[in-house]
């Protein structure tokens, strides 16, 4: 399996978890949800563990949710980095975004989740570049969130 492409994992996993006779829910539980994240580091096939104890406490349903590396969504990335950073084309935000291109349209994230007790509990598998990608994005909208509030101000002392 390649760790950069979570295809081949995905596709066992939805084999896997049909297997157990679960039927899958497209859905991704947001933050915002109660949950409790599974650990299983260091295990590849944690999130086998995980489906079993989904059927074990009788689980009618798994959440599955993919993230894949949309090619238009890192290029209007790409342009925001290079706004935030005009002319710096050296700049650490705009050079990462550029090395995320080899990895478009590659699966970088799954979720896996199911209810219990009223608790959603959660898989996640990722790779480390769709990490990355995610903290490009966090520290692109948090500069733009700051020159927002900036441009707000001027215009309040007006």
């Amino acid at each position: 399996m390649s760790t950069d492409n979570l295809l081949s994992l995905k596709d066992d996993m939805v084999a896997f978890v049909e297997g157990h006779g679960l039927q899958r829910l497209p859905g991704y539980v947001t933050e915002d949800i109660p949950s409790i994240l599974w650990e299983g580091q260091g295990n590849p096939d944690a999130w086998k563990d995980f489906v079993e104890m989904a059927k074990h406490v009788g689980a009618a349903f798994v959440t599955f949710s993919e993230m894949t590396l949309d090619r238009e969504e890192l290029d209007a990335l790409i342009e925001q980095a290079n706004e935030m950073n005009f002319p710096d084309e050296e700049a650490a935000e705009l050079v990462e975004a550029k090395w995320l291109r080899k990895y478009a349209g590659m699966v970088g994230y799954i979720q896996l989740g199911f209810v219990y007790q009223g608790l959603v509990f959660l898989h996640e598998t990722t790779t480390e570049w769709y990490e990355r990608f995610q903290a490009l994005v966090e520290d692109i909208e948090g500069f733009q969130d700051i020159v927002i509030d900036d441009s707000d101000r001027d215009d309040e002392d007006d």
